[in-house]
């Protein structure tokens, strides 16, 4: 009865499933391989196109207005003043290697305010723009929203620099009529929490930050009133010191932990020992047996770490999406919304991963101390990560490649020259052979990343004792051409998929998929008859997985059954 009560309690997860659906990660200067500080950020949504934004640095006149419009839906917002001056953006970093991830949580419905006049998208971008370092960001952020109100849910930020990186997690404070037709109870209440170095961390649409210390400014900033409104509010009695903003502001439940918290814990038993423990945790059977806000990894984490735990699907554990009947006769780790489905009164859930199907862009930026804060990496891809591949975009990119521009295509409109037509038109075909397919970009993603990774090793060699404008210069230059060199490349990876897994058949091939993305791509490749027509030879059928047959065999084997 009692796991029957969790499973019905998971119809809560599609009431805030379309729009709370990322996930960050965040590694340490300490906690990391070459001594950068990232963060990852996958932004999910079923409306979402990927695209590369950028922001040119500016100066302005006082006096000078910009629009707010709402990121999720364009909506028009308000005009608020523009700052004197402005820094370059591309993507969530800034020329300063400050970097922004965000994951929405909802909390408290009744703290929402419709009359708010700047997002959470917008708090990112228009940060971004304003503020040189994480602390900045932080005030920056709770200074826009008291100051404009907040027109969004419960949200936690990442926020880094090359120095230092921080969780934020903020809500607003609801609508009280102040009677003269605002709002009294304008802005939010907040709290971040630095992380200290050589550890990680992580949050994915569940509020994280629990109990936090009262006494400590150079490790844990808070809004003035965030225990008293909750006490206000109803929200908490006990006393300062044991005060949760988790607890009060977002209680965690089966579905949030289950659907949320439970890619923050895949990530941490990926890089950190004991994190076994948690798994009755993360698989919302007991709420009590909290994940910690951060863990020390057994081991320094590297970029590519990083990379392949955003694509992850639970593998190797309770969860696991590729070993259900769902996953169908290929492995595939998906599962089509809705996000529930009911059978004979009991409801059941399809499990939230970190990779998923509707993944508008995702990144890992990287901002390091001991290079100049310009080259500043944000990896960058768009669609689903466990089949798409990351890009170097430096952070002082004065233009965005035509792939990846907000202006090559729509969600409603298709573009050839596309990264995000591209890949999903790329992954969408994996998903019909996923144990296969998804086998063969594997090996593309991996050597394109690790060869990449290993050029920006040498990057401190390769601009030497270049004047700023020319390494601005460079750093686009390069940042536009490699990335269209991955996309000509995912253009012959599409052939060659199609090619050889037309109808569901594999053709012989002499070599892999990567000595036919090096060589000439041509029919010789594949195994032909001899007879010089081009005709395939040594077709392969490989059938289905051993429980889809079996499966079918229990379902239906009365008529399909042979006959001897």
């Amino acid at each position: 009865m009692k796991k029957r009560q969790l499973l019905l309690s998971a119809v809560a997860l599609l009431a805030y499933g379309a729009v709370s659906a990322c996930t960050n990660f965040i590694v340490t200067r300490g906690a990391s391989t070459d001594g950068s500080v990232m963060v990852s950020y996958a932004a999910d949504s079923h409306a979402l196109y990927g695209a590369l934004y950028h922001t040119a640095a500016g100066r302005y006149a006082p006096g000078t207005m910009m629009p707010v419009y709402e990121w999720d839906t364009g909506r028009y917002l308000r005009d608020i003043p523009q700052a004197a001056q402005t820094w370059s953006t591309v993507g969530n970093m800034n020329e300063h290697s400050l970097i922004i991830g965000e994951t929405t949580y909802g909390g408290r419905a009744e703290l929402a305010d419709s009359t708010g006049g700047i997002d959470y998208g917008s708090l990112i971008y228009i940060t971004l723009q304003r503020a040189t370092t994480a602390r900045e960001a932080i005030a920056l952020i709770a200074e826009l929203a008291n100051t404009y109100g907040y027109a969004s849910s419960g949200e936690s930020f990442s926020i880094a620099d090359p120095n230092e990186a921080w969780i934020m997690e903020l809500i607003g404070k609801g609508y009280k009529d102040d009677g003269k037709g605002g709002n009294a109870r304008r802005g939010i209440v907040w709290v971040a929490r630095r992380i200290p170095d050589g550890y990680v961390s992580g949050h994915a649409n569940q509020a994280r930050i629990t109990t936090f210390p009262l006494d400590d400014p150079e490790n844990c900033l808070y809004a003035p009133d965030v225990i008293s409104f909750a006490r206000e509010m109803g929200y908490y009695e006990g006393p300062d010191r044991k005060f949760s903003f988790a607890d009060a502001y977002c209680p965690a439940d089966f579905a949030t932990v289950r659907g949320c918290d439970a890619r923050v814990w895949a990530f941490f038993r990926t890089v950190a020992d004991g994190m076994d423990a948690y798994e009755d945790y993360a698989m919302g059977y007991n709420l009590k047996n909290r994940l910690p806000l951060w863990v020390k990894p057994r081991q320094k984490v590297s970029p590519k770490t990083v990379f392949d735990c955003m694509r992850d699907h639970y593998e190797g554990t309770p969860m696991d999406m590729t070993r259900d009947l769902g996953a169908g006769g290929h492995n595939c780790p998906y599962r089509w919304r809705p996000m529930d489905f009911e059978v004979d009164g009991v409801t059941y859930l399809n499990e939230r991963a970190t990779a998923t199907q509707q993944t508008g862009f995702w990144f890992v930026g990287q901002a390091r101390a001991d290079r100049p804060a310009d080259t500043g990496i944000l990896w960058f891809g768009v669609d689903d990560a466990a089949t798409s591949c990351l890009t170097p975009i430096f952070c002082s990119a004065q233009e965005v490649p035509e792939c990846f521009s907000e202006k090559n295509g729509s969600m409603l409109s298709y573009s050839p020259t596309s990264a995000f037509w591209l890949f999903n038109r790329t992954t969408n075909f994996a998903y019909m052979r996923y144990d296969m397919i998804s086998a063969d970009i594997r090996k593309v993603t991996d050597k394109w990343e690790n060869d990449h990774l290993a050029l920006m090793e040498s990057l401190p060699a390769r601009i030497g004792m270049m004047s700023d404008e020319a390494r601005r210069s460079y750093l686009t230059e390069v940042s536009v051409s490699t990335a269209q060199e991955l996309f000509d490349r995912w253009q012959r990876l599409n052939s060659y998929l199609l090619i050889k897994y037309m109808d569901g058949n594999v053709k012989s091939e002499h070599g892999d998929v990567l000595s036919y993305l090096d060589g000439d791509g041509s029919s010789a490749h594949f195994v032909d008859n001899g007879n010089g027509r081009d005709i395939p030879d040594k077709i392969q059928f490989p059938g289905y997985n051993e429980k889809w047959k079996r499966a079918v065999a229990a379902d239906n084997g009365e008529v399909l059954r042979v006959v001897k």
